[in-house]
């Protein structure tokens, strides 16, 4: 879950005596309220929570193929990156040249990378489709699944009807409770005999829509689950196939930060489909999309507060975005925040690639010289963000990039969730499976339950786009 610069905080809960982390507002062991005045006294009995765990270590960062563009540029030019040098079969690795940026890109955002920017990928075709907000409530009769459990693979659900509600419990009020079979489930989602929290709509999420894949779980120390995604699949006016993949991470330390992703997730989504169907380039529908989606989570800090907490700063609410638009044979990324774009070629002789630029303090460090990327990344501070979507955010100027690579493979986006047990490109793809590309939904199954078997430290959220897309029909999630 992405951090902006706070206060130091408790290290250990009042309550229950459960280490805590930089930016948690509750406990992962009791849920207690850590913004609270302290409490006179611990309670007798902590209620059950789900997952508490030992704080990860964030694990060192194995070097990465260069990302340096290729050609002039100017502050209106988008940067796109060369993807890797990809192995030509019976050559070495790294022989042959680099996969050229589409040409013709339209303008642009600068990435926080201190490069110049050159020219970007030709005017492609729009994609029809329409995008929404993951819903993941347990269907009426059944049970919630234990938390923390991933399901096996199966086919792919029909798609909900685009919505973005605020996170709400999935079991109705009322109803008896998964945990203990005897209680009822009170008006907060707590069962009233056991105290066990019901599982929540958000908790575990997961999507496919005509190839294009996504899945989001709420990680084993967090109460709620901050992140959000979007999916669409269409079809280019020229016939061929395009998807679009939106994943938002919220911001712990602001307020409704699972709302926020909410809101930049559907919007971001919403103006992607629109745009490209009228023949809007993808890297320009792209920076629309990002603008939009931080207007978005802007006006939710300008709704009222029904109940404001007496002794809690209400900052604004924020969020991370990441996108990812297969569109022909061009691949368009567009990011603010840390959240992550990765290539992983369905040839694994090939190099893999890391797509995007943090916007964070550990970035910096590293750009600036100051310290290593081993060094940078196992600083406490390695997650305090520079770039956000949120009221309060500095001044906004999406990163966007355009590439073609020459092979199949798929485009991994994923909240930091994810990438922190998978750092590297090259660690990314070793835990991608081999038919990630025929397979996408199984894939981030498998990506997500790799988050939750590293320590499921955080919210974790993936999108799997294969590339080329894969042709079907047209549809939102």
């Amino acid at each position: 879950m992405s951090q902006m610069p706070q206060l130091p905080q408790l290290a250990a809960c009042p309550s229950c005596a459960e280490p805590l982390e930089p930016g948690d507002n509750f406990c992962g062991g009791c849920g207690a309220d850590l913004l609270a005045p302290p409490p006179a006294a611990a309670p007798a009995a902590a209620a059950e929570r789900s997952g508490a765990g030992a704080p990860r270590t964030v694990p060192a960062p194995a070097a990465e193929p260069a990302l340096a563009p290729t050609g002039p540029g100017s502050a209106d030019v988008p940067e796109d990156y060369p993807l890797p040098p990809p192995q030509a079969p019976g050559t070495a690795p790294g022989a042959a040249p680099a996969i050229p940026p589409a040409p013709g890109a339209a303008p642009s955002g600068t990435s926080p990378a201190a490069a110049a920017a050159p020219p970007g990928a030709a005017a492609m075709p729009g994609a029809a489709a329409m995008p929404g907000a993951p819903v993941g409530a347990t269907p009426p009769g059944t049970t919630p699944a234990p938390h923390g459990a991933v399901p096996p693979p199966a086919p792919a659900p029909t798609p909900p009807a685009p919505t973005h509600t605020p996170a709400q419990a999935a079991t109705a009020p009322g109803t008896t409770c998964g945990a203990c079979r005897a209680g009822t489930i009170a008006q907060d989602g707590y069962c009233e005999r056991c105290g066990h929290a019901q599982p929540r709509e958000r908790d575990h999420m997961e999507r496919e829509v005509a190839g294009v894949a996504a899945a989001s779980d709420r990680g084993l120390r967090h109460h709620r689950n901050e992140d959000a995604f979007a999916l669409s699949a269409a079809c280019l006016p020229n016939g061929s196939p395009a998807a679009i993949a939106v994943v938002c991470d919220g911001v712990s330390s602001a307020t409704r930060p699972d709302d926020a992703s909410a809101a930049a997730a559907t919007t971001a989504g919403d103006v992607l489909a629109a745009a490209l169907p009228r023949g809007a380039h993808p890297q320009q529908a792209m920076r629309e999309a990002i603008l939009a989606a931080a207007e978005a989570v802007n006006a939710l800090a300008r709704e009222p507060v029904e109940a404001p907490h007496p002794h809690r700063q209400e900052n604004a609410p924020a969020c991370t975005i990441v996108s990812a638009v297969v569109a022909g044979d061009v691949l368009t990324v567009g990011w603010i925040g840390d959240s992550r774009a990765y290539w992983v070629p369905e040839d694994r002789t090939a190099p893999p690639a890391r797509l995007t630029e943090d916007d964070s303090w550990a970035a910096q460090m590293v750009a600036t010289g100051l310290m290593s990327e081993a060094e940078a990344y196992a600083d406490e501070r390695a997650h305090a963000i520079t770039g956000w979507l949120g009221a309060d955010a500095y001044e906004l100027d999406p990163h966007t990039a355009s590439f073609k690579p020459d092979r199949p493979g798929v485009v991994v986006v994923c909240t930091d969730g994810l990438w922190n047990y998978a750092e590297s490109a090259e660690q990314m793809a070793a835990a991608v499976p081999p038919d990630a590309g025929a397979r996408p939904l199984l894939s981030a199954q498998v990506l997500v339950a790799h988050a939750l078997e590293g320590g499921g430290h955080d919210n974790v959220t993936v999108a799997v786009l294969p590339f080329p897309a894969p042709s079907g029909r047209a549809g939102s999630a």
